[in-house]
């Protein structure tokens, strides 16, 4: 009985290593970039939205990421488009079906240096994004290293660098999105918003499966392990 019920509340753990930026513009979208060189789909990009409306979308670019994804997240629209991004310098450039997304980031600051220190070992595990929870919370409102999902899944964040956002340029769907804005009112994909202040996070993201969950559907048994590029 006690092996049933261990395998019954065990719970799979999925990491997800790359970039988050997120970003908010004068039309009123809010718009989150996740960027993942390595995750257990293989490199791949998405980009989630919410529009001033309070609509909020998910453009991922297969099947079984935007099924994970929004088993993960709440969405009210979801699009199975390409995602592509390329980094050239500090300039990142994002084409997502209907969005065109262009921003700069700048040099890091203090708070990016001292997350520059910790170890990708340490970052990766949901002990530290715990004890990190709180000080994110008072330095960077709206954040949150850990969470509950959709599903029963849970979710923690190990940021490893931070870099500003110093500026936008986005259309979707052909409209103009306007200047950059702080990412207000904060979005309401899970349990925690982006900074308030544009910017680009260096991060480990591991996602809880519910218990007895072993698997996703298109996700292998073993981690792809894909290159990285981008700021370093």
């Amino acid at each position: 009985m006690s092996r049933i019920l261990s395998k019954a509340t065990r719970r799979s753990q999925l990491r997800f290593d790359g970039w988050i930026a997120g970003m908010g513009t004068a039309a009123g979208t809010r718009i989150v970039l996740g960027h993942w060189p390595r995750s257990p789909f293989g490199p791949f990009s998405d980009v989630m939205l919410e529009r001033a409306d309070g609509e909020r979308l998910l453009l991922a670019p297969t099947p079984e990421t935007a099924d994970f994804i929004s088993g993960t997240y709440i969405f009210d629209t979801v699009h199975v488009v390409p995602v592509d991004v390329s980094v050239a310098d500090d300039i990142w450039t994002v084409m997502a079906g209907p969005l065109g997304l262009r921003f700069t980031v700048g040099h890091r600051r203090l708070l990016g240096w001292l997350l520059r220190v910790v170890p990708g070992v340490l970052a990766r595990l949901p002990v530290w994004s715990t004890l990190t929870d709180f000080p994110a919370r008072v330095l960077l409102a709206g954040v949150r290293t850990r969470g509950s999902a959709r599903a029963d899944r849970r979710e923690w964040y190990g940021a490893q660098d931070l870099w500003p956002v110093h500026t936008v340029s986005a259309i979707f769907e052909g409209d103009d999105l306007g200047a950059m804005t702080p990412v207000v009112p904060p979005v309401r994909f899970g349990s925690g918003s982006v900074p308030r202040k544009p910017a680009l996070t260096r991060v480990m993201t591991t996602v809880a499966l519910a218990p007895g969950e072993d698997t996703c559907p298109g996700v292998p048994g073993r981690p792809h392990d894909g290159g990285t590029y981008g700021k370093g």
